[in-house]
């Protein structure tokens, strides 16, 4: 090193490099204002543009393989935790229903014409076993749809989707 008469000057330093040492500094003085401004970009610009692949539009509600009416009853507290005709654990709080022909993982939406209220339910359970009965319902399914009170009600099914074949 060696003294001028303004700055100690490092020997060995280049003017190129001491420009690149004030920049390093300068850019680690605006690291956080960048970092923040490419969040803010990116959540108010960028994220709305883009849009999920599965999301469904209510604009556009999914029309029915079939429709067809029926009685449905639900089924709760006695087979809670039991293991359903799929293997699955039944939880009664879950939006799941059973039938006796759908195949497992179908997808029915269940309407209750009485109080207007719908529901979509995944098949995962056989049942009912009780004659006149189309399909039994899930307890959580049954409260959202105002039926749990009476047990049994008119209802229209409507089969949105099938499983995929494997």
């Amino acid at each position: 090193m060696y003294k001028s008469t303004d700055k100690t000057v490092r020997m060995g330093y280049t003017c190129l490099a001491i420009m690149c040492l004030k920049l390093d500094s300068m850019w680690s003085k605006l690291f956080i204002p960048w970092a923040a401004f490419r969040w803010l970009l990116l959540m108010f610009l960028v994220a709305p543009a883009l849009e999920a692949p599965l999301v469904a539009h209510m604009s556009q509600p999914i029309k029915p393989l079939k429709v067809w009416h029926g009685v449905a009853s639900w089924y709760g507290p006695g087979f809670h935790g039991r293991l359903t005709a799929n293997g699955e654990t039944f939880d009664m709080y879950s939006s799941t229903a059973a039938h006796l022909t759908l195949p497992f993982g179908s997808l029915v939406r269940v309407v209750n014409p009485r109080t207007g209220k719908s529901r979509v339910l995944r098949i995962n359970d056989r049942g009912p076993f009780v004659e006149g009965r189309e399909i039994d319902i899930s307890y959580n399914a049954a409260c959202r749809l105002g039926m749990e009170g009476l047990g049994l009600a008119r209802v229209r099914l409507e089969l949105l989707e099938l499983p995929q074949r494997r």
